[in-house]
This record gives C-alpha cells, sequence and structure tokens, in this order.
C-alpha cells in the first residue's frame, strides 16, 4: 500500500491554483514564486498533500493549452517536491498529468474522471501515480446544465463504479484509485447536500475518499446575500463540514485553509479518543 494511502488521519490537501481565474483566489498565485511560498505556507499550517492546478474548474470557465498549463505548473511542482513534500497535479490533460508526474508529484487529480482525456488511463497506469478520479458530467462550460439526477447518490456511485471500471480495463491499479464525488461539479444546491449524506454509500465502492467542499458556492447559499458572494466567507461552514467529513471518515478533504482543517481534524480525533476510552472502562 502506498504511504498516502496507509489508515491515518483524515488528510489535509491544500489547494495553490497557479490561475488567473479561479473562483476563490485567481490571479493570487499565478506567478511562480507565489504559488511555491503559498504551497511552502499550506505545508507549514497542516498540509499534507499540495494539490497544484494551472486550469481553473470554475462553472463556466474555458479550457487552456496543456503546453500552458505546464508552464503554470511543473516549475511550482519541482521546487515542492524538492522539498520533500507530496504533491498532487490538478489537471485533465494527459500530457500535463505524465510531465508532473516526471516533475515529483505523487497524484493526479482529474475532476473529469479521465473522461476529458482518453490517454489519461494509460499514462496513470505507465507511471503508477495514485490517480484522484471526481464525478463530472460535461465540462466547467456545460456541467450545471447536466445536473439532473433521480438519485444522485445512487447515479454517482454508478458513473464512478464504470470510471473505476475503465480505468482497471486500462492496466491502472485499483489499489491506487481515489474517489471523489465531485461536489459542485454537475450539481447544484441541495444535491451537493444530499451527495454529502450519501458518502456511506460511495464508500462501497471499496476506494478512499476525496471530498472537495471549500469556499463553494452552495455553501454561500446558506448566507445572507450580502455575505454570499464571498468565497472568503464560506470559511467556517468548510470547517463545520470537514470536521463532519472526519467523523465519516474519508480519506481527505481538499481545502484553502490548512490551518483550520487540521485543527478541525485534530479536535475529531481526540473526541473519537476520549469516547474510546470512556466506553473502555
Amino acid at each position: 500500500m502506498h504511504p498516502l494511502l496507509a489508515p491515518a488521519h483524515t488528510r489535509v490537501m491544500g489547494v495553490v491554483n497557479v490561475t488567473p481565474d479561479s473562483f476563490s483566489d485567481g490571479g493570487r498565485y499565478l506567478a511562480r514564486e507565489a504559488a511555491i511560498e503559498h504551497g511552502r505556507w499550506l505545508a507549514a499550517a497542516g498540509a499534507d498533500i499540495i494539490d497544484v492546478g494551472g486550469e481553473s474548474t470554475r462553472p463556466g470557465a474555458q479550457r487552456i493549452d496543456p503546453v500552458e498549463e505546464c508552464e503554470r505548473v511543473l516549475g511550482v511542482i519541482e521546487a515542492l517536491a524538492a522539498d520533500g513534500l507530496a504533491v498532487s497535479v490538478d489537471t485533465i490533460h494527459a500530457h500535463t498529468a505524465r510531465a508532473a508526474v516526471d516533475a515529483g508529484a505523487l497524484i493526479v487529480n482529474d475532476v473529469s474522471g479521465s473522461l476529458a482525456d482518453p490517454a489519461m488511463p494509460s499514462v496513470i497506469a505507465e507511471t503508477g501515480a495514485l490517480y484522484v478520479a471526481q464525478h463530472l458530467r460535461g465540462t466547467p462550460e456545460t456541467m450545471n446544465s447536466l445536473a439532473q439526477y433521480d438519485d444522485v447518490v445512487r447515479e454517482v456511485s454508478s458513473e464512478l463504479a464504470e470510471r473505476v471500471a475503465a480505468l482497471t480495463d486500462a492496466g491502472v491499479d485499483p489499489g491506487r484509485i481515489i474517489l471523489d464525488p465531485g461536489i459542485g461539479f454537475a450539481k447544484v444546491g441541495a444535491q451537493n447536500w444530499e451527495l454529502l449524506a450519501g458518502l456511506g454509500e460511495l464508500g462501497e465502492l471499496g476506494h478512499p475518499l476525496l471530498v472537495g467542499v471549500s469556499r463553494k458556492r452552495f455553501l454561500g447559499e446558506l448566507m445572507p446575500p450580502e455575505r454570499a458572494a464571498d468565497p472568503s466567507e464560506r470559511e467556517a461552514a468548510t470547517t463545520a463540514l470537514t470536521a463532519l467529513l472526519a467523523q465519516v471518515p474519508v480519506w481527505g478533504v481538499r481545502v484553502h485553509d490548512a490551518a483550520a482543517a487540521r485543527d478541525a481534524i485534530a479536535a475529531v480525533e481526540e473526541l473519537h479518543a476520549a469516547t474510546v476510552r470512556r466506553d473502555a472502562r
């Protein structure tokens, strides 16, 4: 078993957006040195994994060329990996995935679950990287129009199972596949809450679960209108959900504020340990 998949606390995956247009912090870390320093800051704050992405996947985002994507992320990945950090690349492009693994990335985090690039499964099989297969319908441009479900948990579970089958048929080691339900990706409003409530069913697929709720739009829907539009205002709700996700438990959470996530997970673990001690008396 890969060390990152070994039983442990819920892992914190910290986000580094090397993009001009990501929904939460677009442009802030577009400069290479700024992105590297942010990755190091996230690690110091408690992130177990640094997830480096060069293409925005917010609703309506336009795709970019893999060459441009590589120009944005490879130097960042090389520097963080050289520091000894566990690095993930957030990409839907097989070309970028291979180059990122060569640069030191241990995980390929693909929001399309390999649907965007048919070459992705062979790259994962050949490199032996850990692979996050996220659920998505369509593309960031079209996904919200495809958020039509009779039973969102059952359908997402079925479609993720199809992705696992396709990946393993292509030679990917099933023991290296992590699943992500794709909160906010082709899911709107209450569909996200229903899917979170059904994570136990997704866990029955037998793969570690990575969940990303950090600062997403559906959390803003809980807030007064004057606060709803600002992603940073959603951090308290994000941290509350992180604590609940650690109780499921899920393998990992993808977040913008690593310190808040780390502290929430530590509190859950301490309460669990105290409960076990008390029950053992």
